[in-house]
């Protein structure tokens, strides 16, 4: 069964400044019953794909001379199967880990409280702040620690400590908090030309330079979206902080990767050196992080006219919340979903899929995609801006109907899995999601071992490969 664009994918495209007769083109099908949620997840996880899709179809035809757009079409099956992408990863027959043990929900004095505790430094700062030995019992000390608090004064002492943790909130109780009010506030995302910058003279997709700059699904989501669509991708790290080798693999795919300490001089020029031929910033810390490396939208926007700079943040730049970190989980309870979802015996419950990351991640790469569009016609230096909490905003704020649908076969993800051998093992994984007639079907490359590869662009010279700087 083929149906047309949805609701939720107007509202996007929209948001996204495209033109509105183009979204009438999009096709769908695949299977019922996929990301089965109280809320609408299967919708907006289908908007997201198809705007993506769209924008890059779009930018396809720009850079070919004009013409019809190739047709979009997008498969609920492969959307589902691409939003638990972590899920569906095997390495050498391994089920790839996603949260540990510290990271769930706990009964506080007053109701539930969220933690985030899957790196080690935040592990480590969330039994500080409870004063809880790291050792044998661990999880059994953090539940009776915690029973004893109500949840907000455990949010703010964890907070304090520098760890993440979050109040299980009603979705009243969290459009009354004042980070609630002012994602309410806020559109689904922003693209905002900033300043000046030349008419960009685009050969086609392949010729974008990314900088990702960006951790944990939602970033890395876009960074491998635009890598298959044949940007070159090269994803910076700090050496010191620690990564999960497994969300790295999942994210990795068409993408390189590379270590640089910007607080290093001969590290810092290097950076600057890929920054000077560098088309777009992919920026997924916490807000103002690496501002005072000089890279805010502003301080870019005057050393490189003609950028295209993406912040993404958990929680939006602005309001009480505008400094803290986040992620997918923490967002959902905080903001009401958790307990929309709960079980029947009241429990906080899930989205069937991390579906704030990996939709916020398809919205990034189409945002990217249109600036870059714009940029042929009308040049600019462009910034967009995400937050999770605006996501999920969108999710539950009511515009995100279901429309059914979908054909007589039942859901299983094997249908859009593929295996490949790589540097990390043999990998099964989910294909992307994003398709239109002429573009790619699989990424190019299978991902590396995390911060191995050179610091340079890949094109340019013989190889394939370029001094940090030189195109």
């Amino acid at each position: 069964m083929i149906r047309r664009a949805t609701d939720a994918t107007d509202q996007a495209w929209a948001a996204l400044g495209g033109d509105p007769a183009l979204t009438a083109g999009i096709a769908y099908e695949g299977p019922a019953g996929t990301l089965p949620a109280a809320l609408p997840v299967r919708e907006l996880a289908r908007a997201t794909v198809a705007v993506c899709a769209l924008a890059a179809a779009e930018l396809r035809t720009a850079c070919d001379g004009g013409g019809p757009l190739p047709a979009v079409r997008v498969d609920d099956g492969a959307v589902a199967t691409a939003f638990t992408s972590e899920r569906q990863l095997r390495v050498d027959g391994r089920a790839s880990s996603s949260f540990a043990a510290l990271s769930r929900f706990w009964r506080s004095a007053d109701g539930w409280v969220r933690t985030h505790a899957n790196y080690p430094h935040h592990r480590a700062r969330l039994l500080a702040a409870l004063h809880v030995l790291d050792a044998s019992g661990v999880e059994a000390r953090v539940a009776a620690a915690l029973a004893e608090l109500p949840s907000e004064r455990a949010e703010e002492e964890i907070f304090a400590a520098g760890g993440l943790a979050v109040a299980v909130r009603t979705p009243r109780e969290w459009a009354d908090h004042p980070q609630g009010a002012a994602a309410a506030r806020r559109p689904l995302l922003s693209v905002e030309r900033i300043a000046g910058g030349p008419v960009r003279a685009l050969s086609g997709i392949e010729a974008l330079r990314v900088l990702d700059l960006t951790r944990v699904i939602a970033g890395p989501v876009a960074g491998r979206t635009l890598a298959l669509l044949g940007a070159d991708v090269l994803r910076v790290d700090p050496p010191r902080l620690p990564e999960s080798e497994d969300a790295h693999t999942d994210t990795g795919f068409g993408k390189r990767s590379t270590t640089l300490d910007l607080a290093r001089a001969a590290d810092r020029a290097t950076f600057e050196a890929l920054l000077a031929d560098a088309d777009v910033v992919l920026s997924g810390y916490r807000p103002g992080a690496l501002d005072r490396y000089g890279l805010s939208p502003q301080a870019l926007a005057e050393r490189r006219p003609g950028l295209v700079t993406v912040q993404l943040s958990a929680w939006g730049a602005y309001g009480p919340w505008g400094g803290r970190r986040g992620f997918d989980s923490l967002v959902q309870a905080a903001c009401g979903i958790a307990v929309t979802e709960a079980g029947p015996d009241g429990r906080p419950g899930v989205l069937p899929a991390q579906a704030l990351d990996h939709g916020t991640g398809y919205l990034l790469a189409a945002a990217v995609l249109r600036a870059v569009t714009e940029q042929r016609t009308a040049g600019g230096t462009h910034v967009a801006r995400l937050a999770l909490a605006q996501t999920a905003a969108w999710l539950t704020g009511g515009t995100v109907t279901r429309d059914g649908g979908g054909d007589t076969r039942a859901y299983a993800a094997g249908e859009w899995l593929s295996e490949r051998d790589s540097p990390l093992g043999r990998l099964r994984y989910a294909l992307p999601p994003v398709a239109f007639d002429g573009g790619p079907r699989d990424w190019a490359r299978p991902p590396g071992r995390w911060g191995t590869d050179a610091p340079r662009w890949s094109w340019g010279l013989p190889g394939g490969s370029s001094a940090a700087g030189g195109r």
